[in-house]
C-alpha cells in the first residue's frame, strides 16, 4: 500500500501557496489564542498541559502529538498527503514563533479582541490549507479514518476531542471561555471558508463537435 496520496497536477503554484500560507496562519492563530489567555481549543489544551507538566514549548508538543497521531493512522491504513506532513511540523513551529514574538495582553478587552480575531483567522487558515488539496491535517485525518470503519464522524470527533480536552485539563492546560467560544464558532466558520477556498480539478475543455453540413 502506498503511504502518500498523489499530488494534484493542476494549479500547483496556487495550491502550494495556499497550503503554506494556510499552515503559517493556522499556527499564528493558535499562538494568538494561547496568548489571549482565556482558554484554548481542545488539542491545544492537551499541548499546553503537556508543556506545563513536562516542560518545553507548546508548539513543540503540538509537533510531537501530531507525530503520535500519524502513527495511529498506520493500522487504519490511512494515506498521508504532503500537506498532512507539512501540517505536523509547520503549525507547531509557527505556534512557538508567535508565542515568542507576540506579548500577552493584560486587559480583558484586548484579550477578548485577540481571541475573537484569532478564531476567525483560524477558520480562514483552515479553509486555505484544506482547499489546497494536499491532504487533511493529522487530527482530522484520524477522525475520518476511524469514521470510515463504520462510525459517525460527529461521534468520533466528539469522543476524541473530549478525551484530549480532559487529559489536557488534568495536566494543567487552560480551559475557559475561549475553549467554549472556539468549540461553538469554528464549525460554522469553517463551513463557510472550506467551500470558499476549495479548488476542484480543472477538467480539459472538450472540443465542440463540428456542426453537420447541410
Amino acid at each position: 500500500m502506498r503511504l502518500l496520496l498523489p499530488l494534484p497536477n493542476d494549479r500547483r503554484l496556487l495550491r502550494w501557496t495556499m497550503l503554506l500560507c494556510g499552515l503559517v496562519l493556522y499556527g499564528l492563530s493558535s499562538g494568538l489564542i494561547l496568548q489571549a489567555g482565556l482558554g484554548v481549543d481542545p488539542w491545544d489544551v492537551l499541548h499546553q498541559g503537556l508543556a506545563r507538566t513536562f516542560g518545553g514549548q507548546v508548539g513543540t508538543w503540538a509537533i510531537l502529538a501530531s507525530v503520535g497521531v500519524l502513527v495511529l493512522w498506520l493500522p487504519l491504513r490511512a494515506r498521508f498527503g504532503v500537506g498532512t506532513l507539512a501540517n505536523a511540523v509547520l503549525v507547531g513551529l509557527c505556534i512557538n514563533l508567535t508565542v515568542w514574538l507576540v506579548p500577552a495582553p493584560h486587559r480583558l478587552a484586548w484579550q477578548g479582541a485577540m481571541l475573537v480575531a484569532a478564531i476567525a483567522l483560524n477558520a480562514f487558515a483552515t479553509g486555505l490549507y484544506i482547499g489546497a488539496g494536499f491532504g487533511p491535517g493529522p487530527r482530522d485525518g484520524l477522525t475520518t479514518a476511524v469514521a470510515a470503519r463504520g462510525h459517525s464522524i460527529r461521534l468520533v470527533r466528539t469522543v476524541v476531542e473530549v478525551t484530549v480536552l480532559a487529559v489536557g485539563w488534568l495536566l494543567g492546560g487552560s480551559v475557559g471561555v475561549g475553549t467554549v467560544l472556539y468549540a461553538v464558532a469554528i464549525g460554522p466558520l469553517t463551513h463557510l471558508t472550506i467551500p470558499l477556498f476549495a479548488l476542484g480539478k480543472v477538467r480539459p475543455r472538450s472540443r465542440r463537435p463540428d456542426r453537420p453540413r447541410t
